[in-house]
């Protein structure tokens, strides 16, 4: 079953990244800061992924990222000054990576680890960091278990995984969010179209809830933070593209701490967690 999620992964993705162009990339890599204010305050992945001043803790440091996909956060890490190994099952990521290499210099190049990331053969304890930014739910459970049994290998005494995912805490909302057609995504009520996406969607049907990330991660890790991201942030889509969506944003992301914690994390939209290696 792994093999077969595996290879629909791989395929599905290298479509996608070989076509991917590393113009806008290099445009953020060369206006570094103002893109991460940008984005560390309007948009939930950046947000939650660089909380905890992130950003100015990756200097000198060696960060493995998990996923690495179109390379934008690989890139941005090693333009902040880490050492970043980044790996991907699809090998057009290492297409990507080779291009931002060539066209940019960076304090450290971006290494690529090509393939199965449970196959790495990297030294145990070599990174200060892992980093997952929305790649643990395309695993199945099982399979996420050994990734994260490997990133405790991975991780040096002391070291921190961050893994920004989904969040379905409320049966109900996710319910709702079925019946709403999005972009690549029919409703749930047009039942042949659905039918053949979710034939089709390379993510498996699997837990997103917090109670089972905590679970999963305090299985290998002494300390598992669950921080929610976008319970009001998720109400932008109410606005068109602009500046009045962008400060919705804005406002909503630093609001939300205010928010009861039971209630925030009940009807957040996404989630980071913090696994952190102690002994």
């Amino acid at each position: 079953m792994r093999d077969q999620n595996q290879k629909k992964n791989k395929a599905h993705y290298n479509k996608i990244y070989s076509r991917y162009n590393i113009h806008n990339t290099l445009y953020w890599l060369k206006n570094l800061d103002s893109f991460l204010n940008t984005a560390t305050t309007t948009e939930t992945s950046w947000f939650a992924l660089y909380l905890n001043d992130f950003r100015n803790r990756l200097r000198g440091k060696k960060v493995l990222e998990m996923g690495c996909g179109d390379c934008v956060n690989a890139a941005i890490m090693a333009g902040l000054g880490a050492e970043v190994y980044a790996n991907d099952i699809a090998t057009s990521s290492g297409e990507i990576i080779k291009k931002l290499n060539e066209n940019y210099e960076f304090q450290n190049p971006i290494k690529f680890v090509k393939g199965d990331f449970l196959k790495n053969e990297l030294p145990a304890e070599s990174f200060d960091f892992v980093i997952g930014k929305a790649f643990l739910h395309h695993l199945e459970i099982p399979v996420e278990d050994k990734f994260l049994k490997e990133t405790y290998r991975l991780l040096k005494t002391g070291g921190e995984a961050r893994f920004f995912e989904p969040a379905v805490n409320s049966r109900l909302l996710d319910e709702i969010r079925w019946l709403i057609p999005v972009k690549g995504r029919p409703s749930k009520l047009d039942r042949k179209a659905f039918r053949e996406w979710r034939e089709n969607d390379p993510h498996p049907d699997r837990s997103f809830s917090s109670r089972h990330f905590e679970k999963a991660g305090s299985k290998y890790f002494e300390e598992v933070t669950i921080v929610p991201v976008g319970t009001l942030e998720r109400f932008s889509r109410f606005y068109k593209w602009g500046k009045n969506r962008n400060s919705f944003k804005k406002w909503a992301l630093k609001s939300e701490i205010y928010i009861p914690g039971f209630i925030n994390k009940a009807l957040t939209r996404s989630q980071l967690i913090i696994c952190k290696k102690k002994l």
